[in-house]
């Protein structure tokens, strides 16, 4: 299999998160999304959206980190994505769930401020695009904290690890690259620590830090 991918894209970091640790045999090629390579001729003639990741297993072309999750997990048996119905339609609905969220807190509050292709060049817009960014990202800490994590689960599902972890994990790390302050929702920072402590933890997000590193301290609520 083949895994059309770049380290920095949120996205593609959960499939090598779930590939290192359930030894998934995938040859990588690196799609540089800085480079624009997503763009090229060439690419774009595999996948005409232009967008990564993109999974090749034989005659199967797969875009989408969820579907791709899904998939390797079922072709692997993995305990991350059970058999068993009603749990299969939770994990959904959190990978659906955090999809949502990362459209509130990546591109609209952190994107914006690390991405020059998302920034507004009004200052009043900006700020505008932030503050709303920030509320909606705020919305749905509250309920992932108190309703979804809670003080008694180890993950996002429940005691177990599962596909909407690894694809959590990811949107999270952004957190880090602008410094916001997840300790007043205690039970998401207990939740990112468990996932940062994971060995393929370092190796996924490798090429994120590097670029980005660890951004500046924030106070509670990402206001720097």
């Amino acid at each position: 299999m083949r895994l059309y991918y770049d380290p920095l894209s949120t996205s593609s970091r959960p499939i090598l998160m779930f590939a290192e640790e359930h030894a998934v045999p995938l040859e990588l090629e690196l799609v540089s999304l800085i480079e624009g390579a997503q763009k090229a001729p060439a690419y774009l003639a595999l996948n005409p959206n232009g967008t990564i990741p993109l999974l090749e297993d034989g005659d199967l072309q797969l875009i989408e980190s969820s579907a791709i999750l899904k998939y390797l997990a079922d072709k692997v048996g993995s305990p991350a994505y059970p058999l068993d119905l009603k749990t299969r339609a939770r994990i959904n609905a959190a990978m659906d769930w955090l999809f949502g969220f990362h459209s509130a807190f990546g591109l609209g509050f952190v994107y914006p401020q690390m991405l020059p292709q998302y920034r507004l060049d009004d200052p009043a817009q900006q700020a505008l695009v932030l503050e709303q960014g920030l509320a909606a990202t705020e919305r749905r800490l509250d309920v992932l904290d108190a309703h979804m994590i809670g003080p008694n689960r180890n993950y996002c599902c429940g005691p177990e690890l599962t596909l909407a972890d690894y694809m959590g994990g990811s949107i999270f790390a952004l957190a880090d690259a602008i410094g916001f302050d997840l300790s007043p929702w205690p039970n998401v920072a207990r939740w990112v620590a468990t996932l940062k402590g994971r060995p393929s933890w370092v190796s996924a997000h490798a090429g994120f830090r590097q670029m980005f590193g660890q951004g500046p301290a924030q106070r509670a609520g990402g206001q720097a």
